[in-house]
């Protein structure tokens, strides 16, 4: 029998030679996996609206987490424009969304004009400016800034000088992602006499969970902020204040990449005048120590002028009263400055309940069961 005409199962051609199987693009080449975006092989990054164009891969590397920066505005015209660019530069390559505060604490120059410029420049970032009604001072200017700020992590820039590296900025802010709540850059070199006097002093007589020190900018997470506000309603000094929050804190120190000092008018000068001497009362207890100091030796005193009385008395013929006169002024004394004592403990008390008030603190919670 004639078996030409017979089609062999599934080939098209009509003759029995062997038929490669059919792919579905119509080749008889092997097949690429195809991924389920559409690559053909190469798993390449794809933004959202479907294109596979360069640099959308940079969208999807952004840090999720929405940050604040606060920037304290006074007289800063010279730096502030500079400042405001570096630091919206940094945000907006490294976060999807992102915010600047400057809080602009009554400056009588150009500082708006430069704020308005500068944030012509930056469109990744949005920038506000929160006009002061008079001069305030740092703290409750900062203070006002934090309120008006969203962000799941705020920076704090208490100057718009611009010393270090803008890497540094993401480097504290990495810091913070290894479970610190509150993270400092500390410029790496001396500070200024009158700084590391205070400094000295604060750290000795306050009793905090790390010691103070000059601080150019810091990343504080959403818990510190409210478990500051918790504990206080005004805050004379932040730093005090956040280290007494309980929560994890880590300074990291930074290479000095130009030496510089903000300019400082009459304003200025008596405000940290003013402050450091307030925190030292309200912080520290400074004052109670040296009354204590001062009644010690106001004892001594008194005992030796006792001494001296009686054997004045004893050996010599004193003018009447003469004895008497000195025992009572050298008592009197004596207990004029323990009851200066006692009632300096009694306002170092009511300082603290009103300024540092926290019945507890805690730093974490750790469920062991579901």
């Amino acid at each position: 029998m004639d078996n030409s005409g017979r089609d062999a199962p599934g080939n098209e051609r009509g003759d029995n030679e062997p038929v490669a199987p059919v792919n579905e693009p119509g080749f008889n080449e092997p097949v690429a996996p195809v991924n389920e975006r559409g690559g053909n092989g190469r798993d390449e990054p794809v933004n959202e609206s479907g294109d596979n164009e360069p640099g959308s891969e940079v969208v999807m590397s952004k840090e999720k987490n929405f940050v604040s920066a606060v920037v304290y505005v006074h007289n800063a015209e010279e730096a502030v424009g500079g400042f405001l660019r570096a630091v919206g530069r940094v945000l907006g390559d490294n976060f999807e969304k992102s915010e600047i505060v400057c809080v602009n604490d009554f400056s009588d120059d150009g500082s708006i004009r430069e704020i308005k410029e500068a944030a012509a420049d930056l469109e990744s970032s949005c920038v506000s400016i929160l006009n002061m009604s008079s001069f305030h001072g740092v703290e409750l200017a900062m203070t006002a800034g934090v309120d008006l700020a969203i962000g799941d992590f705020v920076f704090e820039f208490d100057s718009a000088l611009l010393d270090f590296s803008p890497d540094e900025i993401m480097r504290v802010y990495r810091k913070s992602l290894e479970g610190y709540d509150i993270v400092s850059a500390c410029p790496g070199r001396a500070r200024r006499a009158s700084s590391s006097l205070f400094y000295m002093v604060f750290n000795r007589f306050s009793h905090l969970n790390y010691k103070m020190t000059t601080e150019r900018f810091r990343i504080l997470s959403r818990r510190v902020i409210n478990r500051a506000q918790a504990m206080n309603k005004a805050m004379p000094y932040r730093k005090p204040v956040y280290a007494a929050c309980g929560l994890r804190a880590a300074s990291l120190s930074y290479a000095v990449t130009r030496k510089a000092r903000m300019r400082e008018d009459s304003f200025t000068r008596r405000y940290r005048r003013t402050l450091a001497v307030d925190s030292l009362i309200i912080f520290t207890d400074l004052g109670y120590r040296i009354s204590m100091l001062l009644t010690g030796v106001m004892l001594l005193f008194s005992i030796a002028v006792g001494t001296y009385s009686f054997a004045f008395y004893a050996l010599r013929n004193p003018v009447p009263g003469w004895t008497s006169t000195m025992l009572f002024l050298s008592v009197s004394m004596f207990f004029m400055f323990m009851v200066m004592t006692i009632v300096l403990k009694y306002l170092q008390v009511l300082v603290g309940l009103v300024f540092r008030k926290s019945r507890y603190t805690y730093e974490s919670i750790e469920k062991l069961t579901r």
